[in-house]
């Protein structure tokens, strides 16, 4: 007898599927969301199709530029501050309470994930990194012991991976954790909190970096940086790639 896959499942997977494609830079900003072709590259209807890239849209990863065209987003220095912004006061915020909270499983998972990062940036895997890294994060998250953290970051979360991935310079955000997991380590809240701040800060300018140019920035994320960045985007920025998916 066949199992026919219930709706919301399918569309679920075809919704995972895309974000994830996104997220690794498969599908480029620009680049077309057409139903029909893929209805028919995930052997499904039109409506989980349809429902899914709804579901992209309400998370800010594509947009309607006319009710019949959707494309990916284009992330402008904008986004990017604002999203900065948002998880530089969270994380601070939460790598403090990890300090002060976390057991000797919790750190051990961490150092866990450490390795695997760095065996990933051997074999520079960027797909295999960006997962890691957002684990590592997540773990931090999760041992501060707020669910209020959890339940307000998670919106974004997929829009700070992709973020995440555009930042390849491994071995440098390897460092930089392997020092943040020291900090939080040694159980000194203050110690967690200043490392988790210059790790926000030097990920947000290597982000624009790469994504806008060379630019400087200042020290983080804020109104000064987000001008910087727009006005060098602006003097110097292309339309991007378009095609369809």
């Amino acid at each position: 007898m066949t199992t026919v896959e219930p709706l919301g499942a399918v569309r679920e997977r075809v919704l995972g599927s895309l974000r994830q494609e996104i997220i690794a830079g498969r599908l480029l900003p620009g680049d077309r969301l057409v139903e029909r072709e893929l209805a028919e590259r995930f052997g499904v209807s039109r409506v989980p199709v349809r429902e899914a890239i709804r579901a992209l849209v309400a998370e800010g990863f594509v947009l309607f530029e006319t009710p019949r065209r959707t494309v990916v987003r284009r992330l402008t220095p904008t986004d990017v501050a604002e999203l900065f912004e948002l998880r530089e006061a969270l994380e601070v915020y939460a790598t403090g309470l990890a300090a002060q909270r976390a057991t000797r499983a919790d750190l051990a998972e961490l150092e866990e994930l450490l390795d695997r990062a760095a065996a990933a940036t051997r074999a520079d895997d960027a797909e295999a990194i960006t997962d890691i890294n957002t684990r590592f994060h997540n773990r931090i998250l999760a041992m501060a012991g707020n669910s209020l953290l959890i339940s307000v970051m998670q919106p974004v979360d997929g829009r700070l991976r992709w973020l995440t991935r555009q930042n390849e310079e491994w071995p440098q955000l390897l460092t930089e954790h392997r020092e943040l997991y020291a900090a939080i380590a040694s159980g000194d809240r203050e110690r967690a909190r200043a490392h988790a701040l210059a790790h926000v800060q030097a990920n947000y300018r290597s982000t624009v970096r790469h994504l806008f140019g060379d630019t400087d920035t200042g020290p983080g994320p804020g109104p000064a940086a987000r001008s910087e960045a727009n006005a060098n985007a602006n003097s110097g920025s292309g339309s991007g790639s378009e095609g369809e998916v």
